[in-house]
């Protein structure tokens, strides 16, 4: 039984560490998500991808307005990931409260159907020169994670999974789109 187990732990720390993305904690309060790439470009093209042009790779599908040329990063403390709608509406995604050029940015909030609930949440993008085997020179390694906790009915169990697939492709936007102009390939 403990050779069992053993193995089965093995296993898993295994796929955990072979694996850039997960949902690393599901509990009855809140859910953390973390991705991991390495994207062939230096860390401040990555960096101004992410705040200036997150119209240019967010998936449209993921928006209000169904159109991510809504949507904007004010990065600077107190700035807002927002997105514009119809008849001078709008919405705050998340407010920033860090933002270091090349090397991090943080906003919190609750995004999509989680803003519906009594939620916080907080999301950092970490840029760090790519070193060794993880990439070329001049390549940025991306660490991103995203947590949210609080009051949701049904609670995070199903909810969690959801938002990690949803953020992940962003992530794969993102590097489709600091690589090759595209967020998409095709």
């Amino acid at each position: 039984m403990r050779h069992r187990i053993l193995l089965s732990a093995i296993a898993l720390c295994a796929t955990v560490a072979a694996s850039p993305a997960e949902v690393v904690n599901v509990i009855p309060n809140g859910f953390a998500v973390k991705h991991a790439m390495t994207i062939q470009a230096s860390s401040e093209k990555v960096y101004t991808a992410l705040t200036g042009k997150v119209g240019s790779w967010w998936n449209p599908e993921h928006t209000y307005s169904h159109d991510s040329r809504n949507l904007s990063i004010d990065a600077r403390p107190g700035g807002c990931f927002c997105e514009k709608l119809d008849n001078g509406g709008g919405v705050e995604h998340m407010k920033v409260v860090l933002a270091w050029p090349g090397r991090m940015l943080r906003m919190t909030g609750a995004l999509g159907p989680l803003q519906g609930s009594g939620l916080a949440g907080s999301m950092t993008w970490k840029l760090t020169a790519a070193t060794g085997a993880t990439g070329a020179a001049g390549a940025t390694s991306l660490e991103f994670s995203y947590s949210a906790g609080g009051y949701m009915q049904g609670g995070f169990e199903k909810i969690a999974p959801a938002v990690d697939a949803v953020l992940g492709e962003q992530l794969t936007r993102l590097k489709a789109f600091v690589e090759t102009g595209k967020p998409a390939a095709k």
